[in-house]
């Protein structure tokens, strides 16, 4: 079982989803592989809620913020701060959780070789 930080990660969703799910689905290997239990909430309430549809896109940010609550660091992926994750930065700045900047770079090597196939067979 996974020992590390709880972390939230943020990074866009809208727009080109199904790129920006393959990205946010890379940027939580990156974190399983570092030994932390990543949290993604743009990955796991648009399942259940329409993102189109404004009063439920709210819902599901508000969602996230919450659990954005029960970690210990916020990482921002990528190279651009969509409207969403301004939110949840704002969040974890009002409630003093670290913030940490996650370069596309770094997760873009997740999206090329999962976890699973990386050199020590496993994280």
């Amino acid at each position: 079982m996974a020992e590390g930080k709880i972390v939230y990660i943020a990074s866009p969703y809208a727009g080109d989803t199904a790129a920006n799910t393959a990205f946010a689905r890379a940027a939580c290997r990156l974190a399983v592989w570092q030994g932390d239990v990543p949290v993604a909430a743009h990955l796991l309430y648009p399942q259940i809620l329409d993102d189109s549809v404004p009063e439920q896109r709210e819902l599901g940010i508000g969602l996230g913020i919450r659990l954005l609550g029960a970690c210990s660091e916020l990482w921002l992926c990528g190279g651009r701060v969509s409207g969403g994750m301004h939110e949840e930065l704002e969040a974890a700045l009002r409630l003093g959780i670290p913030v940490r900047h996650v370069p596309w770079r770094a997760v873009a090597e997740f999206m090329r070789q999962p976890a699973e196939e990386r050199a020590g067979g496993s994280p």
